[in-house]
């Protein structure tokens, strides 16, 4: 019999959604479901989205140019250049969503059996694109009792080897709700000169910071303009997820080069979509991305407040994005995540969580810590909470 090759046998199962047999299940049953699982907005996309889409559309859906649409790139150039970053249209690569993005960065950064330092959780997904790449990533922990901020340089340099290629980063961030300061970004831009590595920087969720607070992208330090890579997507910017559309920017000429290469091999990314995403970066407005931000600010809040003194459970304040990291006391979070799904319910409902174990590449972390994404609304929050909160009070598991 043929064998399945040794990069799929080594995949790890979605945490996100591994667990999406027992909700069906649930669900079958008659239980209503609360989705905390996964980074799924439930905010509208914008109408003008559709418009743009319907007003742009062709005789023949042909395909599109491999780095994507001149009028998507276009948009995107400006709506950095309002944030005061200067990006060139042909330093834009369009994607197929964020993830192809991360894929395309690892690829065009390392060679095969190359290393990248990560930080610890981290989107469970680098785990695939990279065992895709050939590549493995070599994590760095941070620790839910800072914030899930840098650790320190030393750790940092400590894992270092001719084999590093790349440091990867993601601010704000998934899935901790963490946003890197000004110097820690300077930290890691002294430590990517010093041992010649490339800085991919994940930020797709660079519109949602809190309390007031600033993003930092790497494309505002010009000494390593020739060594970042920003990944980026629409899917969370304007809630719209199914569209799969990304992009990668890139100051660096030559890189980029390379990257159209790996483009041109997939022919082109999705070309009705961009009509629609070149509208609203063109179009929408400060307020758009105020309110979208003060939306999950208040949903932040929300999880705070219902959180707030249940007995061993601890978290800092997501300062952004929209996920929280929380320690939770039970021993396996996998197997009370499963509970929750198959064995609990209040008053024929129950809640669905991703547990935290799949955001480490190390062995033993995150057994007792759970992901939230606060992407419903306030009342939904509220419920699904309280239920939480009763499963964490009555789970029979380890722990209690």
């Amino acid at each position: 019999m043929a064998q399945l090759s040794g990069r799929v046998a080594s995949m790890q199962a979605s945490p996100i959604r591994k667990l999406t047999p027992l909700s069906d299940a649930a669900e079958k049953r008659g239980t209503k479901v609360y989705h905390l699982n996964i980074g799924q907005p439930d905010i509208p996309t914008p109408p003008n989205y559709w418009q743009a889409i319907r007003e742009s559309e062709p005789r023949v859906l042909a395909y599109g140019p491999s780095q994507g649409l001149a009028v998507l790139r276009k948009a995107i150039s400006g709506y950095y250049g309002r944030a005061g970053i200067e990006v060139p249209e042909d330093r834009v690569m369009i994607t197929t969503g964020g993830s192809e993005a991360v894929y395309f960065a690892f690829m065009a950064a390392c060679s095969h059996g190359g290393e990248v330092v990560c930080f610890e959780p981290f989107y469970t997904n680098y785990n695939g694109f990279a065992s895709m790449a050939g590549i493995t990533l070599v994590p760095v922990t941070s620790s839910v009792e800072n914030g899930f901020h840098l650790p320190s340089r030393e750790s940092i340099e400590a894992v270092i080897t001719p084999r590093t290629q790349a440091i990867l980063i993601c601010s704000p961030n998934n899935p901790t709700g963490t946003v890197l300061t000004r110097e820690e970004v300077a930290t890691l831009s002294d430590i990517v000169q010093k041992h010649d590595l490339f800085l991919l920087s994940d930020e797709v969720y660079r519109d949602f910071v809190f309390d007031g607070g600033r993003h930092v992208s790497v494309l505002e330090f010009p000494e390593i303009a020739d060594r970042v890579m920003v990944m980026d997507s629409i899917s969370k910017r304007f809630s719209s997820c199914g569209a799969r559309l990304g992009n990668l920017i890139c100051p660096n000429k030559d890189v980029m080069g390379g990257i159209l290469k790996l483009g041109q091999a997939r022919l082109c990314p999705p070309t009705m979509a961009q009509y629609g995403a070149a509208w609203i970066y063109e179009h929408l407005g400060a307020s758009y991305y105020h309110d979208v931000a003060l939306t999950y600010q208040r949903r932040r809040d929300l999880l705070m407040q219902e959180l707030e003194g249940v007995p061993g459970v601890f978290f800092l304040k997501p300062e952004g994005a929209f996920y929280a990291t929380i320690r939770v006391p039970v021993d396996n979070a996998d197997s009370f995540a499963a509970w929750l799904l198959s064995d609990f319910s209040v008053n024929g409902e129950t809640v669905m969580v991703s547990p935290a174990a799949g955001f480490y590449a190390t062995p033993g972390m995150g057994e007792n810590e759970i992901r939230l994404a606060f992407v419903i609304n306030d009342d939904d929050m509220r419920q699904a909470l309280g239920i939480l909160k009763q499963g964490l009070l009555e789970y029979p598991g380890e722990g209690h």
